[in-house]
C-alpha cells in the first residue's frame, strides 16, 4: 500500500523527517523484504528482528497521526494503534 496509496502514508510522516516520499518508498520496500524473509526458515529470525526495528522506527509516524487527528479514522482507533505496536513487536519476537 506504500506504493498504491502513497499520499496516505506520506501524510503521516512527521515533518521533521526529511524526504518523506523517499522514506515512504524505502519503508515499503523494507516491509516487503522482511515479509518475504519470514517465509524462509534460514532468514526468518533476521527478518523478525528487522520487523521489530521497523515497528520501533515507524512508531513516531503513528504517534504523529494520533496527534494530528488524521481525517477519516476515529481518534480512539488511532490511540489503540499505539499499544498495538507492542503487540506486533511481541508477535515478531516469537519468530526470532
Amino acid at each position: 500500500m506504500h506504493f498504491v496509496k502513497a499520499r496516505l502514508y506520506i501524510r503521516i510522516i512527521p515533518p521533521y523527517v526529511p524526504a518523506p516520499k523517499l522514506v515512504n518508498r524505502i519503508v515499503g520496500i523494507v516491509e516487503m523484504v522482511f515479509g518475504l524473509g519470514l517465509v524462509f526458515e534460514s532468514t526468518r529470525s533476521l527478518a523478525a528482528y528487522g520487523i521489530i526495528l521497523l515497528l520501533i522506527a515507524v512508531f513516531p509516524a503513528n504517534l504523529y497521526m494520533y496527534q494530528k487527528e488524521n481525517k477519516g479514522l476515529p481518534r480512539w482507533l488511532l490511540l489503540l494503534r499505539l499499544p498495538l505496536q507492542l503487540v506486533l513487536i511481541g508477535w515478531a519476537y516469537v519468530y526470532t
